[in-house]
């Protein structure tokens, strides 16, 4: 950019006269031109660093609180102006510099949880603290980390896979380990002030945590009910005192038939115009107990659709207490003097069946048999909390033990539910036994178990048994990890693995299930143990044990473990939305997955085979490959060796 160059030249009149010249060179502008000059969008940060070192007036327009340097700030990184009040002044170029030195820092930290930790289920909380100390030192903001995280999320959808998949699993982390703060606040707050809607909001936060859910996008959404309601209200009776009720007012309706006014309307707009509904065809899907889904749906089970109920009933004042039924969620609505410990001076609603006022005698028929009036009693928040998590819980638990070979979401599921339970209850010995066990199958985190294990014995020392011998295998994880194994390298062109006719990243088709899935592994017989054989009926397969098995990556989220013979190329492959992916590839190259670095080293010689196979397969020939332009190269076998099809000329003229 020139800095020197004349704004005004000489001219002639008509009689030939030439004025005096007059020179201006661009710093002789005001400040505010050259702001207005320099905050060009086409220029970049290092276009700013240059014009500001030119001369000294220009580096005091560049001033680090100048408006320049906070029109670089906020072109390069738009999402963190929320973070910031309107024409607030401060460091831009200070806050640039962090900002940059935390996107490289966490570009490494991902980048190297991929090299250390793809031979095992990696657990973010267990490596991040060496890196994100670094971070810490740094005395960047949080949000700087969240907003590098999602930069790379957000790039191009079938590139960096294997950066976006630790990438996620990173911001997962860190999102939740803010929720379990937010958490551990809301649960020591005195339990009259603790508000069912924001418990179940932390519960649906911590278990979506890269979801757009918060408290006040929710309670708008309530809002808007409350609306529809109060116009229902307002045909029948004009007067109601629920009508002047503003949002936040702590207000309560005394007479019985206003409440019973407000009950009519509010069933007549939630179940009948709105169609809100338990969700009886698809009871365990764990959809029906997070709060943002249960509006977004209107559709629940019945304690989720009872804190809606709840809520809505409260902010038109009418108090009504979650009642933790066996079976059943319900909520009682108080029918005589306040403050009654009557079990019959109560009618119970079931948000479940539509709004349905149950007597006591009427509830024990919806679960078919008689219970004490212990059950009938109003409970807490807390309590209200851990019935909503033990649902969660118990469905991650039915996910696992229903998949023979394993779901991540359910596993998923299962780990966060356990988290949300103990720090709720943090002393319930059954699920620290739980949580131990599960970190153990996994592999995961083996000096968390120890501290498990640990609080265990001091809780129960009745507990020896289970505790000695997950603490004995612990150890002896600890130990294996010390001294590492080197991974196993199967190279193809080795003589036992002459039958292996598919390579890592295909995309294949499973003939008998149909099911769409993508390879990352293989052994050249079945490895499985001999129950594992006999369940899943390997013995009536033609080839049986005694033929190459393929690890895949199946659409629905499971990882199997397939026979050749069932396996053929998919004819018209396809991304696979498995959230495994990333651990094992870079990129979806539009008919194949390419291996990352890790898998790579694990399969050398695959990559070349899929690259042939995914030719021969999908690829036209040019005319240049000695076939009639436009004609297709009829396919091999994947483990084929046609000479024909393997000549130089045809690589060259196929390209990738």
């Amino acid at each position: 950019m020139a800095t020197s160059g004349a704004v005004g030249e000489g001219y002639s009149g008509l009689n030939g006269f030439v004025s005096e010249t007059e020179h201006k060179i661009m710093t002789d502008l005001p400040a505010e031109l050259l702001e207005y000059i320099l905050c060009f969008p086409v220029l970049k940060h290092v276009d700013i660093c240059n014009v500001s070192c030119s001369c000294k007036r220009l580096h005091d327009v560049c001033h680090g609180r100048g408006k320049v340097w906070g029109h670089q700030y906020k072109l390069r990184w738009p999402r963190l102006q929320k973070h910031y009040r309107q024409n607030e002044c401060c460091d831009w170029l200070k806050e640039y510099r962090t900002r940059h030195t935390v996107g490289l820092q966490i570009r490494r930290t991902v980048v190297s949880i991929s090299k250390r930790f793809f031979t095992e289920v990696p657990c973010v909380g267990q490596v991040l603290g060496d890196s994100f100390a670094e971070i810490e030192s740094l005395g960047a903001p949080e949000h700087f980390c969240e907003d590098e995280l999602l930069s790379i999320l957000n790039s191009d959808r079938r590139k960096s896979l294997t950066l976006k998949y630790y990438a996620k699993k990173i911001l997962y982390f860190l999102r939740q380990q803010n929720i379990l703060r937010s958490l551990k606040m809301f649960l020591e707050q005195p339990a009259e002030q603790q508000s069912a809607l924001e418990g179940a909001v932390l519960v649906d936060q911590y278990c979506n945590p890269l979801a757009d859910v918060s408290l006040d996008g929710i309670s708008s959404q309530l809002e808007e009910i409350t609306d529809k309601v109060k116009k229902m209200l307002r045909m029948k009776n004009s007067s109601h005192p629920s009508l002047r009720v503003t949002q936040g007012d702590c207000f309560a309706v005394e007479d019985f038939e206003l409440e019973r006014q407000v009950v009519v309307a509010l069933n007549a707009v939630l179940y009948e115009q709105l169609q809100y509904k338990g969700n009886e065809c698809d009871y365990y899907n764990p959809l029906n107990s997070y709060i943002h889904q249960v509006l977004l749906r209107r559709t629940g089970i019945p304690i989720s659709l009872s804190v809606l109920y709840m809520t809505l009933a409260r902010k038109l004042g009418v108090q009504l207490e979650p009642v933790n039924f066996p079976n059943h969620f319900l909520l009682r609505w108080c029918q005589h003097q306040r403050g009654s410990g009557d079990i019959y001076d109560f009618v119970y609603i079931d948000a479940f069946g539509k709004g349905k006022q149950l007597t006591a005698k009427e509830c024990e028929y919806l679960i078919g048999h008689q219970v004490t009036a212990d059950y009938y009693s109003a409970i807490s928040t807390t309590e209200v909390l851990l019935r909503m998590v033990g649902n969660l819980l118990n469905i991650g638990k039915r996910g696992i033990s229903s998949l023979r070979e394993g779901n991540e979401k359910s596993y998923q599921l299962l780990r966060d539910s356990l988290d949300l339970y103990l720090t709720i209850n943090p002393d319930n010995v059954q699920y620290l036994l739980l949580q131990a066990r599960l970190y153990f199958h996994l592999g995961i985190w083996p000096e968390k178990v120890l501290d498990i294990l640990q609080h265990i014995q001091a809780l129960d020392p009745s507990q020896h048994g289970a505790v000695g011998y997950l603490v004995q295998h612990t150890l002896e994880h600890i130990q294996h990890k010390k001294h590492p194994v080197e991974p196993e390298v199967k190279r193809r062109s080795a003589a036992e693995h002459v039958e292996v006719q598919y390579s890592v990243g295909l995309i294949m088709k499973h003939k008998r299930s149909g099911y769409n899935c993508v390879i990352y592994g293989w052994d050249p017989k079945c490895t499985m143990s001999q129950e594992w054989i006999t369940t899943m009926r390997v013995h009536q397969l033609s080839s049986g044990a005694n033929q190459p098995f393929y690890n895949v990556l199946v659409q629905d989220g499971t990882c199997r473990y397939a026979a050749q013979e069932n396996l053929e190329p998919h004819s018209a492959p396809l991304e696979i939305a498995h959230p495994e992916v990333g651990r094992y590839f870079s990129e979806f190259h539009d008919s194949h997955y390419v291996a990352n670095e890790e898998l790579q080293t694990r399969y050398p010689e695959d990559m070349a085979e899929t690259l042939g196979t995914v030719r021969d397969l999908y690829h036209r020939l040019t005319p240049s490959s000695g076939q009639a332009s436009g004609q297709q190269e009829s396919p091999k076998g994947p483990g084929g060796s046609s000479q024909d099809q393997k000549s130089q000329e045809n690589k060259e003229a196929m390209p990738m």
